[in-house]
C-alpha cells in the first residue's frame, strides 16, 4: 500500500512518468532549454498539459502510470546529464516549485554558507577550493600581514600553549585581594596626608589607572600605578620643539595666592622643582608608616615621572603626579584617537570631552633631558577603552558574546616582559615597555574593528597579527602615539635602530620556534 501524499505531489508524480515515456531528450535527462532546469520537467510545470510536447488525456496518463511499473522509487531523482554547479544547486529548489505548480524563480537565492564561512551573501558558488578561515579576510591598510598567515588554518598544538599561558595568567583572587588590601592602606595614607597639610597639594585626589585597573595585569599582582590628580585654573600650553607630546604650562592668570607660584620659573611651571617637593612630602610621610608595613622609595629614575614605592621587598608602585585640565585637548590631538570605525564617532566625542593630564615627565635633548617640560597623559582614556573594547557595547559581558582582544594584549606584554628578563644584561631592551606593545595593540584593535574579527577560536591567528604589525613598527621605526599622530614613539631619538633590530630578531624567532620564552614560567 503506497504512502499517502498530497495531491499536488502526487499529480507531479504521475505527469513526470508520462513525459519520461513521450520526450526522449527528457528521458535521457538532456535538457532542451539551456535555461532550463532539468530537475523541472515541462509535464510539471503549469499549463504543461496545454503547450508541453506531452499532449495526452489526463485519463490516459493515469492509465498509463497504474499498469506501468515504476520506474524509480518516490523521492529517488531521475538520471540527468552532468550539470553546471549553479543548475546543481538549485535543483531541490525547482523541483519543489514545479510540484506545486509555480514558475521556479528566475534567479537563484544565495546558498546558505556553512557555519564559520566568512562569505559574503550573494557570491557565487565556485569549483575552486573554499579558503580557509582566518580572523581578516584581507590584511588591513598599512597592516602588513601575509597571505600565508591569513589563509591558514590555527595549530591546535600552538592554540592550546597561548591559552595554557593565558591560564598561567590569570591573576588569584586571593593574591589580588591580599596585593590590594596593603596598596590602598598605604596610598590611602599618602593622600591624607597630602590634603590635610597645609601644602601646594592639598587639593589632589585619586585617579587609579594602569593595567591592573584596566584588568590587563599579568603573572602576579605585583605592580601598581596611581595618579594624584591635581586640579589648575586656566592655563597657556607652549607646545616644545614641535613634539605634539611635551608643553610648556602658564598660568592665564597668576593671583598671589596661587599656591604654585613658587613653582615658577620666568612665568613657566617648572615640572622637576613640582616634582621634587612632591618626593619629599612623600618621603617624610614614610617615616611615619607603621613599622609592619615595610615601605621604601627607590631612587628616582631617570626622566621618570613617578615616584616609586616598593611594599614589602615585592609590591612596586607608581605614584605619579598629574596636572588636570577641563580645557579642550591640544591640537596636536585632533587627528589622534581614530576610534570612529571601531567604537564609533559618538564614543570618540564624549571621550574628548574628558579632562586631559599633564605629567612631569621631561622632553629628551640629546643626552640630556628639559626639566620644565611637562607630557600629555591619556591613560585614563586608555582605560575606559579597554573597560569597552567591544564594537558592541555587550562585548564580553556575561552570556553574551566574547572576544580575544584581551587575551592579545596579555599575550604581548608577557612577550616583551619574557624577552626584557631573559636579555636583561642587554642594553637593547631597556627602553621598551608594556606602553609600546598596548601603543601597537590599539592601532590593530582600529584596523580591525569587528568583534568577529576577534573571535577567540582564532586566538593563534589574532595574536599572530599583533606581532605583524608590531614587528613591522620596530623595522619601520615608527609607532604612532594613539592620541597624538605626529608623536612618534620609535623615533631614533628615542630608541636607536640596534635595539629596534635587536628586538625584531628575537619576536622573529619566538613566532618561528613554538614561543619557548613561554616555557620558561
Amino acid at each position: 500500500m503506497q504512502p499517502r501524499h498530497g495531491k499536488a505531489t502526487r499529480r507531479a508524480s504521475e505527469a513526470t512518468a508520462t513525459t519520461l515515456e513521450a520526450s526522449a531528450p527528457s528521458a535521457r535527462g538532456a535538457p532542451t532549454d539551456p535555461n532550463e532546469s532539468p530537475a523541472a520537467p515541462e509535464a510539471a510545470r503549469p499549463n504543461a498539459g496545454k503547450f508541453g510536447p506531452a499532449r495526452e488525456s489526463a485519463s490516459r496518463q493515469k492509465k498509463d502510470a497504474q499498469e506501468r511499473p515504476p520506474a524509480r522509487e518516490l523521492g529517488a531523482r531521475p538520471k540527468k546529464a552532468p550539470q553546471p554547479a549553479k543548475d546543481a544547486r538549485l535543483s531541490v529548489a525547482t523541483s519543489a516549485a514545479g510540484a506545486v505548480g509555480r514558475e521556479p524563480p528566475a534567479a537563484p537565492e544565495p546558498a546558505f554558507s556553512r557555519a564559520g564561512s566568512r562569505r559574503p551573501r550573494g557570491a557565487r558558488c565556485s569549483a575552486e577550493p573554499r579558503p580557509l578561515p582566518g580572523p581578516w579576510d584581507l590584511p588591513s591598510p598599512g597592516l602588513p600581514v601575509s597571505g600565508l598567515i591569513l589563509g591558514r588554518r590555527e595549530s591546535a598544538p600552538r592554540t592550546c600553549k597561548l591559552r595554557a599561558v593565558l591560564e598561567k595568567l590569570r591573576l588569584s583572587r586571593e593574591d589580588v585581594s591580599t596585593a590590594a588590601t596593603v596598596v590602598n592602606s598605604v596610598v590611602d595614607q599618602l593622600l591624607r596626608r597630602l590634603q590635610q597639610c597645609e601644602s601646594e597639594f592639598k587639593g589632589v585626589e585619586l585617579l587609579r589607572t594602569g593595567s591592573y585597573y584596566e584588568r590587563v595585569k599579568i603573572s602576579a599582582p605585583n605592580e601598581f600605578d596611581v595618579m594624584f590628580k591635581l586640579e589648575l585654573p586656566r592655563i597657556q600650553l607652549e607646545e616644545y620643539s614641535n613634539t605634539g607630546a611635551y608643553y610648556f604650562v602658564k598660568f592665564k592668570r597668576n593671583p598671589k595666592e596661587n599656591p604654585l607660584r613658587q613653582f615658577l620659573e620666568d612665568e613657566i611651571l617648572s615640572a622637576s622643582k613640582m616634582l621634587s617637593k612632591f618626593r619629599k612630602i612623600i618621603k617624610e610621610e614614610i617615616k611615619n608608616m607603621q613599622a609592619d608595613t615595610d615601605v621604601i622609595m627607590e631612587k628616582k629614575r631617570r626622566g621618570s615621572p613617578a615616584v616609586t614605592l616598593l611594599i614589602r621587598k615585592e609590591i612596586s608602585v607608581d605614584i605619579i603626579l598629574a596636572l588636570e585640565s577641563k580645557s579642550s585637548w591640544p591640537a596636536s590631538t585632533q587627528e589622534g584617537l581614530p576610534i570612529k570605525n571601531w567604537l564609533s564617532a559618538k564614543v570618540r566625542t564624549e571621550l574628548r570631552r574628558k579632562p586631559f593630564y599633564l605629567v612631569p615627565k621631561h622632553a629628551k635633548e640629546g643626552n640630556s633631558f628639559q626639566g620644565e617640560t611637562w607630557r600629555l597623559s591619556f591613560s585614563h582614556i586608555e582605560k575606559e577603552i579597554l573597560s569597552n573594547h567591544g564594537k558592541s557595547k555587550t562585548c564580553c559581558e556575561k552570556k553574551e558574546m566574547k572576544c580575544c582582544r584581551k587575551d592579545c594584549l596579555k599575550l604581548m606584554k608577557y612577550l616583551l616582559e619574557r624577552l626584557k628578563e631573559k636579555f636583561k644584561s642587554e642594553k637593547h631592551m631597556d627602553k621598551f615597555c608594556s606602553y609600546h606593545v598596548k601603543t601597537a595593540f590599539f592601532h590593530v584593535c582600529t584596523e580591525n574593528p569587528q568583534d568577529s574579527q576577534w573571535d577567540p577560536k582564532d586566538l593563534e591567528l589574532c595574536f599572530d597579527n599583533c606581532l605583524t604589525y608590531f614587528l613591522q613598527c620596530l623595522r619601520t621605526e615608527k609607532l604612532e602615539n594613539y592620541f597624538i599622530p605626529a608623536f612618534n614613539l620609535f623615533s631614533s631619538n628615542l630608541i636607536d635602530k640596534k635595539s629596534k633590530e635587536f628586538l625584531s630578531k628575537q619576536i622573529e624567532y619566538e613566532r618561528k620556534n613554538e614561543f619557548p620564552a613561554f616555557d620558561e614560567f
